[in-house]
């Protein structure tokens, strides 16, 4: 097993718009596990209005390929929050 200064360390901080949409994609991204348990942890934890990961993992390009599923996850949960999460019904005004 690789010592602990052998582990690269990734940290991404992701706002929401509420504490309530941090959570909510947190327990939907938490479903799916690391498929290389071994070679990357992730810790997901929820900050306020902000989703917070922490990824480790044995190599740099684990940790980009493990951070670019992770932003194509939080894209997913964000475009279907936005298309029927409860405020989808009401959209924001914006300025033409």
């Amino acid at each position: 097993m690789a010592s602990t200064s052998d582990w690269h360390t990734v940290t991404v901080e992701v706002p929401f718009v509420s504490p309530k949409h941090a959570s909510i994609a947190k327990q939907v991204i938490d479903v799916d596990k690391e498929l290389q348990p071994q070679a990357v942890k992730r810790e997901l934890t929820v900050d306020g209005n902000k989703l917070v990961a922490k990824f480790d993992t044995l190599t740099v390009r684990l940790a980009r390929l493990t951070v670019n599923a992770f932003l194509e996850n939080v894209d997913l949960v964000v475009r279907t929050l936005e298309n029927f999460g409860e405020d989808a019904e009401n959209p924001p005004v914006t300025a033409a």
